[in-house]
């Protein structure tokens, strides 16, 4: 079979996979056998049950759900079955496993009415609730797939179908399908799915590194209709996020953040809104859940106890917002979150305009604007209102910067201290356009650790500085490093389950050679090519993503700009770094970078 045949069938397969959409929009819940008798309401519930707990516990364990996932066990699991208000809950545990499956069961129909297992018992957000993560509207049919359709009509070479450039444009939007399974509630499959995906963008972009050559191919459309398409898509964006998002517990934390750094003059870190046993200021959630609680500053607040795990950058960015907008102290639309959001949307834009316009001219810049603008994961954070867009945009100026050690310098500490990602790049980001030049080098980390100072200022709005950053520590670093999760591939063996693999050691080597490659970049190459520094920045952003325990579809913009800097718009980048048979250290080279 030829390579192009090959490629052709490769291309087609990833398409159809490509275009799957990223949500559904059906109204029952994964794994819910649905009942069709509406049992009456609480008012109306006898106070004794009609079903005993035995005859619960057999009707739970033979759904069929809970009925699969059992055989992955030792028979005789434990089984306790309490009764509220005319329904039945049900948890089921297993030896060292713990609880591997509840759900509830009527006791008026004796039907089923919820089952969950595995992944979905602990965690809600991995029982596929529709509109969970960014709103209806962007995981709806029509908005997700006419973003997945804009960009690849924008993009695409059409006088070379079959070439790799425009398989790296599918499967750019190949990680609707496993989202697409993830919005279903099928953890497994999802985090399955990601990492082929990840693995092939991570290899195309340590290629073109080596190499320093793009792929061939180019978007055919003039420059005045990519840069109309993204004005309109960024009106669409913006009407998405005012209108239609939803703002999860990230973008909450930023704002509460801003609020104890202006307010209360005090460092976010742990000081965030708790409830524990703390006076109630408000009603119970749909759980039973008081969230709303009277804080020790005197405020009813709604907690978020687990809000300051980030870098002090990550609640820095939002206090424009902030004080533009205040906050309530509920979680309620929060303006100052949102406008935050749209203000990074628009400053990636702005930033990879400045960056195309830089290395490539006006058809890079409006090449890459285009691209931001229409991939439909910027948007799914974007409605969210996470604060995953602020790492990779100050990554983005600081690269637009490159040829100035303390611009680089600054910005990649910036960057480093919002989400602390892209601290994995530091090392590399240490030389440009040569490595292994002591004097630039010194520069760019004196720079970097001066902006590491300034963002850290607020562990001295604390009394005591070193116990501030104690407790900055644990609540972060320390936090996110034992951190489980059903995500990502590397941690199923919590569920001690008959054919789920345990992953552990695997990760472990995996990521030692991350670290080491983290590292080897400070020195190799020495030589560097703005196509080469984007394209060894993207790979270490998407290799820190392939061995991250807690990874989730909201991180993607993390590497994004650079991706598209390296696999999207690289044929319109600045030439190599050398001419070939050129020697590593020519000085008329590097002058050359240096005034580009």
């Amino acid at each position: 079979m030829t390579a192009a045949r090959v490629a052709a069938r490769a291309l087609a397969l990833v398409s159809a996979l490509a275009l799957v959409p990223a949500a559904h929009a059906a109204t029952s819940t994964p794994g819910t056998t649905t009942n069709p008798l509406a049992p009456a309401s609480p008012a109306t519930q006898p106070s004794t049950p009609r079903l005993t707990t035995a005859q619960v516990s057999r009707i739970f364990l033979r759904d069929p759900k809970i009925a699969s996932w059992l055989e992955r066990y030792p028979k005789g699991p434990v089984t306790q079955a309490t009764y509220d208000k005319g329904s039945w809950t049900v948890n089921v545990s297993s030896g060292n496993a713990g609880e591997v499956a509840t759900g509830k069961v009527d006791d008026a129909t004796g039907s089923v009415t919820e089952a969950w297992t595995g992944p979905q018992v602990a965690w809600t957000m991995g029982r596929g609730y529709p509109g969970a993560f960014g709103g209806t509207k962007i995981n709806s049919y029509p908005v997700w797939l006419g973003f997945c359709a804009a960009f690849l009509l924008g993009l695409v070479d059409w006088r070379r179908p079959l070439s790799l450039r425009n398989l790296d444009l599918v499967a750019l939007l190949a990680f609707s399908v496993p989202l697409w399974f993830f919005n279903h509630g099928h953890v497994f499959a999802s985090a399955s799915l990601v990492v082929p995906v990840l693995v092939w963008l991570l290899v195309r972009c340590l290629w073109i590194a080596r190499t320093d050559r793009p792929a061939r191919g180019a978007a055919v459309w003039p420059v005045w209709l990519l840069a109309a398409a993204t004005v309109f898509l960024v009106g669409f964006r913006i009407g998405l996020d005012v209108r239609t998002s939803n703002v999860i517990d990230v973008g909450y934390s930023g704002v509460i953040g801003a609020e104890r750094i202006v307010r209360e003059g005090e460092s976010p870190y742990g000081n965030f809104p708790q409830e524990g046993n703390l006076p109630t200021c408000g009603p119970a959630d749909a759980s039973g859940e008081v969230r709303d609680r009277i804080q020790t500053n005197g405020r009813c607040e709604n907690a978020n106890p687990l809000g300051d795990t980030y870098g002090p950058v990550a609640y820095l960015a939002y206090v424009p917002g902030y004080l533009a907008f205040g906050w309530s102290g509920q979680w309620d639309s929060l303006p100052a979150v949102k406008a935050t959001t749209i203000g990074f949307d628009l400053l990636a834009l702005l930033g990879l305009a400045l960056v195309g316009r830089r290395f490539g001219g006006p058809r890079l810049a409006a090449t890459l604007a285009f691209a931001w603008a229409a991939w439909p994961f910027s948007q799914y954070a974007a409605s969210s209102n996470t604060n995953d867009t602020i790492g990779p945009v100050l990554l983005l100026y600081g690269f637009l910067l490159v040829t100035s050690d303390v611009g680089r310098g600054v910005f990649a500490a910036l960057s480093g201290w919002t989400k602390f990602a892209s601290l994995i790049v530091a090392p590399l980001w240490s030389g440009y356009p040569q490595a292994r030049r002591p004097k630039a080098t010194a520069c760019y980390w004196i720079a970097f650790a001066l902006a590491t100072l300034a963002a850290f200022f607020v562990l001295f709005l604390e009394p005591s500085p070193l116990h501030a950053a104690r407790v900055f520590w644990d609540r972060t670093i320390g936090f996110q490093t034992g951190r489980s999760a059903p995500w990502s591939i590397w941690d199923w063996r919590q569920y001690h389950a008959k054919g789920i693999p345990n992953l552990h050691v695997v990760q472990q080597v995996l990521e030692v050679a991350l670290v080491v490659g983290a590292v080897a970049c400070s020195w190799w190459p020495r030589v560097r090519s703005p196509l080469r520094f984007a394209a060894l920045t993207a790979a270490l952003l998407i290799g820190f993503q392939l061995v991250l325990t807690y990874w989730i579809y909201l991180y993607l913009p993390w590497f994004f700009p650079f991706a598209a800097l390296t696999l999207v718009a690289a044929p319109h980048v600045l030439p190599a770094a050398a001419p070939a048979g050129a020697p590593d250290d020519d000085d008329s080279t590097e002058r050359a970078l240096v005034a580009a």
